[in-house]
């Protein structure tokens, strides 16, 4: 009887745990989504996730506690009761400065209690919202594989912090995220190393979130951009470049003005922290798909294999976003079957395809309510 390694059970429950369901694919109104990873061996550095905001999240108790706070941020805790909240302890700190007057608490509470209710507000969005998450970690194997999962459990942990303070995904949660890939310097200090000594957990991430209206805004570290295929026009056009920001990888670049930037390496300080002017916006319009890929099908430049994915789109636009996610998949196979006939297998990468289609009809009713 042969035992398992301990790597190969390490290959598993990585692979089990990198590699979405279809059952977690969101349904949104005139909205279809597809996406597949092929690992270079038994478990690669790619990653790409369904966030289904509906399934994942209980959305409908987040909104009641929210308005439930907001109301009860506006009433006074009876001095020495239990179950203080959080506005109850800065007031009682308030009283505690020789300034406090009786209207900066009213001031505050009502302050938190508008909160609270634009967090509801910002919630019932998430029903009309869907996310895709991409990662491509340097390599592959149970090394890439390890930091796919890193950047994987920090989003979600971030995300559910998102959720509880503004009811919504903001650039602060992706400035947390490089900021947990970049190299302590304490660390290696402490284990007597160089930087050139280990190697860096280096990641490229695509975050993005569509509606049914089309609209698809996302945000980049190192990550190829998205190519968006036009029905009507038959070809790739241009995503706004102009309004396109591609940060480096994540863990590379730390803002210079994050306190703990002397803590961290980085390759040169960002001149400031990620922020919404840095989130792009796309519209598919009716009948378009847009493509998202890891390096291992297309790095974004060779014109050659843009060329040949424009013309497998041509052929396949009009299938489901599954068909020409597979016709995609199968392309890039075939090109590795010929690496390996020409003995240039290690020129073979992990591989992710994810597509977004919208449907030819939309719902007209639906995209007038949806927030813009």
């Amino acid at each position: 009887m042969t035992t398992p390694s301990l790597d190969s059970g390490i290959d598993a429950y990585l692979r089990e745990r990198l590699m979405p369901v279809e059952g977690a694919i969101p349904h949104l109104p005139g909205i279809e989504m597809y996406g597949d990873t092929i690992p270079a061996g038994t478990v690669g550095g790619d990653l790409f996730e369904y966030i289904n905001f509906q399934q994942r999240y209980d959305i409908d108790t987040r909104i009641e506690q929210a308005l439930k706070l907001s109301k009860e941020f506006l009433i006074p805790h009876p001095p020495g009761m239990p179950d203080h909240n959080s506005v109850d302890d800065h007031v009682e700190w308030l009283k505690s400065r020789l300034d406090y007057r009786s209207e900066m608490e009213v001031a505050y509470r009502e302050a938190r209690g508008l909160e609270r209710l634009r967090v509801a507000e910002d919630l019932k969005d998430l029903y009309s919202t869907a996310g895709v998450l991409l990662v491509d970690a340097q390599g592959h194997g149970v090394i890439s594989a390890k930091i796919a999962s890193t950047v994987h459990d920090t989003f979600h942990a971030f995300m559910l912090s998102e959720l509880d303070h503004y009811g919504k995904t903001t650039p602060d949660l992706f400035d947390k995220l490089n900021l947990r890939l970049a190299h302590s310097v304490t660390a290696r200090n402490a284990l007597g190393r160089s930087l050139q000594e280990g190697a860096r957990e280096i990641a490229t991430m695509l975050y993005g979130e569509v509606r049914p209206s089309g609209h698809f805004r996302f945000v980049n570290f190192g990550h190829p951009p998205p190519l968006l295929f036009s029905a009507e026009a038959r070809k790739f056009i241009e995503v706004d470049k102009g309004r396109m920001v591609r940060f480096l990888p994540l863990g590379l670049e730390v803002p210079e003005d994050d306190p703990d930037r002397k803590r961290y390496f980085s390759m040169h300080f960002r001149k400031r922290p990620a922020g919404y002017s840095d989130i792009a916006d796309t519209l598919i319009e009716p009948g378009d798909l847009l493509f998202l890929y890891t390096d291992g099908v297309y790095d974004g430049s060779d014109e050659e294999q843009r060329h040949d994915l424009e013309e497998l789109m041509r052929n396949h636009c009009l299938l489901s976003a599954k068909d020409i996610c597979n016709a995609v998949l199968e392309r890039a196979v075939k090109i590795d079957d010929h690496l390996r006939d020409t003995g240039e297998q290690d020129l073979i990468d992990d591989k992710t395809v994810f597509i977004i289609k919208r449907s030819e009809t939309i719902s007209t009713d639906f995209v007038a309510r949806e927030p813009g």
